[in-house]
C-alpha cells in the first residue's frame, strides 16, 4: 500500500528544513556579508567576540560567493620571469666557489669573477693548467636535482675553456627551478591577497609559467597589481663603502644602491647577501627605543645561524638592511646578535611599518612578473549580469510552473512545490561549501529548473498508465514511482557523469557551470523521488480519493 514510515518522513522534512536554513542568508545578502566582515575583523586571533550588529549569531551565515563576472573586480594574467632565479642562485653560489678555489690557489692561481648577465658564473683563473682541478673542486658543490622526472641528475653544469671557468644550472635543474618558482609565486600571491581580506579570489596556474588572478570586489586592476607587485625583498648585505657619488666604480660581485631616507647617499655593497627575506619566519610592527615606528623580525634556524656567525665575525663593521633595492638602514654591528631576531628602523610611519610587516610575512616573490593581460570589470556589468540571470530564472521558473499545473493539475502543484524546494536546496548546498557563483553557474541553475521536472513527468506519465489497469489510485501511485525509478536514475546518472567530466577537465566558468549542474541533478532527484512522493502520500491519506486525475 501507499505508505512512508515515520522516520523517513522526519528525515525528508529534516533535510528540506536544513537546506532552507542554509539558503536563508542569501535572502539577506548585504546584511550577512557585513556581519561576516565584522566577524572576521573582530576575531583576528580566533577569539569568540561577536559583532555588535548585522545578523543573528545562531543562524547560518554562509553565503554563495559572487564571481568576478557578477560582482565586478580585477583580472590579471601574469607571467613569472623564471630566468631571474638563475642569476640569484649563481650570485648566492659565488662566495662558496670563491672559498673553494682560494684553498687551491697554488694550483689554479689568481681568481677573478667576470661580469655576466645570463645567470652564469664566469671565473678567470691565473693558471689555465689547473682548470681540471678547479672543475673538480666546484663540482663538489653540486647536488642531485630534487625532481622525480630528473632523478639522479646534477643541479650544476661546470665547464672550462682555457683559463675561463663557467658554472651554471643544468637543464634539469632549470626545469625543476621553473616549476618551484611558479608554485612559490602562486602561494605568495595567494597569501598577499588573503592578507588584504578580499573575498574568494581565484588564483591558479595557467600553463608552465603563467598565473591567473581574479579578485571580485576590487576597485581596479592597478590596485591588484599594487598588492601583488610589491616585492618586499629583504636582504642583509655587507657594506664595502658609503659614498655620495652615484658614479662610483662597481666591481664584480658588488652593487651600488641608494639610501631610502638620505637623498644623494649611496652604499657600495657585496651582492651576495648574508641572510635574505626567505629566512624570515615572522615580522611584526613595533617601536624602537626612541618610540619611533619600526619592524621586528625573526629568522629560521639556518638564517639565525648565518646571521649570528656574521655579526660575531664583523663587530665594528657596518652592514646594510636592503628592501627592494634600497638601503633602509646601515647600522654598525656593536655585538654578536644571537637568537636570530632583531629590529628594522627607519623613517617609517605607523602605517608604513604595519604594511612592511605584512609584506615581509607574506614573503618575497622569487621572481618578477610580467602582466600580459589586465582587466577591470565594473560592478555595473556585474549588476546587469545578475539582473539578466534573475530574469532568466524567473521566466524559466514561471514557464515550468504553468506547464506542470496545466498538464497535471494537483500533481503538477506538488511538482511545483518540489521545484521551489529544489532551488532552495541548491543555494543551501552552494552556501555550505562556499562555492562561487558565476554567470555560467546561473546558466546551470536555469538548465536545472528545466530538468528538475523531468523525473516528475516520468512518474506522472507512469501513474497514468497504471490507472488504466483499474488497480486503484493508491496502487497506481505506488507502481508509478517504483517503475519509473530506474529510468530516472539512469537519465540523471549519465548527466551527472558529464558534469563531473566538465568539472575535472574544465577551468573557471566551465567548472562553475559543472558545479551548479551537478548539485542541481542531486537535489532534483531527491525532490522528485522523495519530496513529491511524500506530498502525494500526505494528501492521499487526508483526502482518500476513490478516483484521481493526472
Amino acid at each position: 500500500m501507499l505508505h512512508i514510515e515515520t522516520w523517513k518522513r522526519v528525515l525528508i522534512w529534516g533535510l528540506v528544513a536544513l537546506g532552507l536554513l542554509l539558503a536563508l542568508p542569501n535572502a539577506f545578502y548585504g546584511r550577512v556579508e557585513a556581519y561576516n566582515d565584522e566577524l572576521k575583523a573582530a576575531q583576528p586571533d580566533g577569539s569568540d567576540a561577536e559583532p555588535a550588529s548585522g545578523w543573528v549569531s545562531w543562524l547560518p551565515h554562509g553565503l554563495v560567493n559572487l564571481g568576478l563576472d557578477l560582482r565586478g573586480g580585477a583580472h590579471l594574467l601574469a607571467e613569472v620571469r623564471t630566468q631571474e632565479v638563475y642569476k640569484t642562485r649563481m650570485d648566492a653560489l659565488w662566495p662558496e666557489v670563491r672559498d673553494l678555489l682560494r684553498d687551491k690557489r697554488d694550483t689554479v692561481g689568481t681568481i677573478r669573477l667576470q661580469p655576466s648577465d645570463d645567470g652564469t658564473l664566469k671565473i678567470r683563473i691565473g693558471n689555465a693548467e689547473g682548470m681540471s682541478a678547479a672543475i673538480a673542486a666546484v663540482k663538489t658543490l653540486a647536488q642531485p636535482v630534487s625532481s622525480v622526472t630528473a632523478a639522479g641528475a646534477s643541479d650544476l653544469d661546470v665547464s672550462g675553456q682555457g683559463d675561463l671557468l663557467t658554472v651554471q644550472l643544468s637543464e634539469a635543474e632549470k626545469a625543476a627551478t621553473d616549476d618551484r618558482t611558479v608554485k612559490q609565486s602562486l602561494e605568495i600571491i595567494r597569501r598577499r591577497i588573503d592578507e588584504v581580506g578580499t573575498r574568494e579570489p581565484t588564483i591558479q596556474r595557467e600553463g608552465s609559467d603563467r598565473i591567473l588572478i581574479e579578485v571580485p570586489g576590487l576597485g581596479s586592476a592597478q590596485e591588484l597589481k599594487d598588492i601583488i607587485g610589491t616585492t618586499a625583498q629583504l636582504t642583509f648585505q655587507p657594506v664595502v663603502s658609503r659614498t655620495t657619488n652615484k658614479d662610483t666604480a662597481v666591481g664584480a660581485g658588488q652593487e651600488l644602491l641608494p639610501a631610502s631616507d638620505e637623498k644623494g647617499v649611496y652604499y657600495l655593497l657585496e651582492s651576495a647577501p648574508v641572510v635574505s627575506g626567505e629566512d624570515l619566519t615572522d615580522a611584526q610592527p613595533t617601536f624602537d627605543q626612541n618610540g619611533n615606528p619600526a619592524v621586528s623580525f625573526k629568522f629560521n634556524v639556518s638564517g639565525a645561524r648565518r646571521f649570528g656567525d656574521y655579526t660575531a665575525q664583523n663587530i665594528g663593521s657596518p652592514f646594510a638592511i636592503v628592501l627592494d633595492d634600497q638601503v633602509i638602514s646601515a647600522p654598525v654591528i656593536q655585538a654578536h646578535i644571537a637568537g636570530g631576531s632583531g629590529i628594522i628602523t627607519g623613517n617609517f610611519t605607523v602605517e608604513q611599518s604595519t604594511n612592511l610587516a605584512v609584506l615581509l610575512r607574506a614573503g618575497a616573490l622569487p621572481a618578477g612578473l610580467n602582466f600580459l593581460e589586465e582587466r577591470t570589470i565594473g560592478p555595473e556589468l556585474g549588476a546587469d549580469s545578475i539582473h539578466a540571470g534573475t530574469v532568466a530564472c524567473i521566466v524559466a521558473g514561471i514557464a515550468v510552473l504553468v506547464f506542470m499545473f496545466a498538464s497535471y493539475g494537483l500533481f503538477g502543484v506538488f511538482a511545483n512545490i518540489a521545484l521551489v524546494i529544489n532551488m532552495c536546496l541548491i543555494f543551501g548546498i552552494l552556501s555550505l561549501i562556499g562555492a562561487t557563483l558565476t554567470l555560467p553557474g546561473i546558466a546551470g541553475i536555469v538548465l536545472t529548473i528545466g530538468m528538475a521536472v523531468d523525473a516528475n513527468v516520468l512518474v506522472f506519465e507512469r501513474i497514468r498508465e497504471e490507472l488504466k489497469t483499474a488497480k486503484g489510485p493508491a496502487r497506481a501511485i505506488e507502481l508509478g514511482y517504483d517503475r519509473a525509478l530506474s529510468a530516472i536514475v539512469d537519465a540523471n546518472i549519465t548527466t551527472f557523469i558529464i558534469a563531473v567530466i566538465l568539472f575535472v577537465l574544465g577551468t573557471g566558468p566551465v567548472q562553475g557551470f559543472a558545479v551548479t549542474l551537478g548539485i542541481g541533478i542531486v537535489t532534483s532527484v531527491f525532490t522528485a523521488i522523495y519530496v513529491t512522493r511524500l506530498l502525494m502520500v500526505m494528501w492521499f491519506e487526508r483526502a482518500r480519493p476513490k478516483k484521481i486525475e493526472v
